[in-house]
């Protein structure tokens, strides 16, 4: 299981990081709605175990609206940086004309109403697929969608998104390898057997070390990347959690089966979930108010 899970992590990693320097904005906010919807569609199926049916092609239609509506949020936001420039002035003027990010999750509760209302379902089913369907949106798609706006950030959204994915990797690889090798302390028995309070320090204090090779690099001062460090890997391991609880609702070991060693998409982002928009809360609001 170690190798591959290993071996997952060598073919991922370098592929994430070539995406994150190299692509523009646009491209990650592609990269983003596919893995979300991967992910979307496995929260989906913990939904079939139990009964409870999404509304699923709804549900990722308004995912998918928030995701496009996050990248053009980045495209006004790089216009008023620029001092208003007259090329991207046309574009200003039509994201200004589309509503915001919050439009789209009432546009989402008319289109429930809607299929509720409408569709031949048993009403029996009315309940847990709005249930379910709105759940996934609030918990999986909503969030995945603030990678979009740190990596819009200027001039360090690349290296802040590198930033929040890095503290969860090496965290949840010090939570790994220190919790099989003196984890003895269970920290949530009836969700994670193997999760130990050791790990969750190692994990903890792992993310902090990354603070410091970060701060060579990065213009941000290490204060602020200690408290986004503790802070995101705090949320990635709540995430983590979280998550083992939807498959112990479920009654499964993993989401998925497609990333080897790793199990679904889910598994794999579970904690980057809550961890980007714990970040890009503490930027915009701690770092660089009003950003």
């Amino acid at each position: 299981m170690t190798w591959k899970r290993v071996l997952t992590a060598a073919v991922l990693v370098p592929a994430v990081v070539l995406l994150v320097f190299e692509a523009s904005t646009a491209v990650v906010a592609l990269a983003i709605a596919l893995v979300m919807l991967f992910a979307l569609f496995e929260y989906f199926a913990l939904g079939d175990a139990i009964g409870h049916r999404a509304y699923r092609y709804w549900t990722a239609t308004c995912a998918l609206l928030i995701v496009y509506l996050q990248w053009l949020a980045t495209v006004e936001a790089s216009y008023e940086l620029s001092g208003g420039l007259t090329l991207l002035r046309p574009i200003s003027r039509f994201v200004r004309g589309l509503p915001p990010v919050h439009d789209a999750f009432f546009l989402f509760v008319v289109g429930v109403a809607v299929i509720t209302l409408f569709t031949r379902r048993p009403l029996v089913e009315g309940l847990p697929a709005a249930g379910i369907s709105s759940s996934g949106l609030l918990l999986v798609a909503f969030p995945l969608t603030f990678a979009i706006r740190l990596h819009a950030v200027r001039p360090e959204g690349r290296e802040l998104l590198l930033f929040a994915l890095v503290i969860v990797w090496v965290g949840d690889t010090a939570a790994y390898f220190a919790g099989r090798a003196v984890g003895r302390h269970a920290m949530a028995p009836r969700l994670s057997p193997k999760k130990t309070w050791e790990g969750a320090v190692a994990s903890f204090v792992a993310s902090l070390l990354v603070s410091f090779a970060f701060s060579r690099w990065i213009n941000v001062p290490l204060a602020h990347l200690l408290g986004m460090a503790g802070t995101g890997n705090i949320a990635g391991q709540v995430g983590d959690l979280l998550e083992s609880a939807y498959k112990r609702s479920a009654g499964v070991k993993d989401s998925g089966s497609l990333l080897p060693g790793h199990g679904g998409v889910l598994d794999r982002i579970d904690a980057l979930i809550l961890a980007f928009p714990v970040v890009w809360y503490y930027w915009s609001l701690v770092v660089s108010p009003g950003s």
